[in-house]
């Protein structure tokens, strides 16, 4: 079951790219938007990302930090963010396996990865935008600017 607006975001404890542990706790005080997508160096999950890359301004303005989370080995994710020059962190779900996934209710068991699910966490650490999209359905992001432009109205 999916997370919803008004929940409180699970905690978590991740390695990045760099295998420096991030985690939401620590990011308290500032809004978080959460980014899960499937696979690393696949296409849909790529291009979502590099449009996240390109307008990433509009978040950090904001001041929110952008985290992106996926069930790939950091060794994957190391190199994904050097091919395509991602500003923002990577973060292994790989083990215990999809774990933080399940907690957002995200986590394609049969597959064994995440699904494309955005969750945008306020300073207090509720959840002031969620959607999940389909492994094969691109993400139309304007929502997510949206909520980003709401927490600074």
């Amino acid at each position: 079951m999916s997370l919803s607006v008004g929940d409180r975001a699970p905690e978590f404890s991740l390695p990045d790219q760099d295998k420096q542990v991030v985690s939401l706790a620590d990011l308290r005080g500032a809004p978080v938007l959460l980014v899960f997508y499937p696979f690393a160096f696949s296409g849909i999950c790529t291009g979502e990302l590099c449009q996240l890359r390109d307008e990433l301004a509009n978040y950090t303005d904001a001041g929110v930090k952008v985290l992106a989370i996926s069930t790939d080995p950091v060794f994957s994710l190391k190199a994904f963010k050097a091919q395509e020059g991602f500003e923002f962190p990577l973060l292994s779900d790989f083990w215990p396996h999809g774990a933080v996934a399940q907690a957002y209710g995200v986590f394609n068991e049969k597959a064994g990865m995440a699904l494309r699910g955005t969750f945008l966490v306020d300073a207090e650490g509720a959840i002031s935008f969620a959607e999940v999209n389909g492994p094969g359905d691109a993400r139309e992001q304007s929502g997510w600017k949206d909520a980003v432009a709401a927490l600074a109205a």
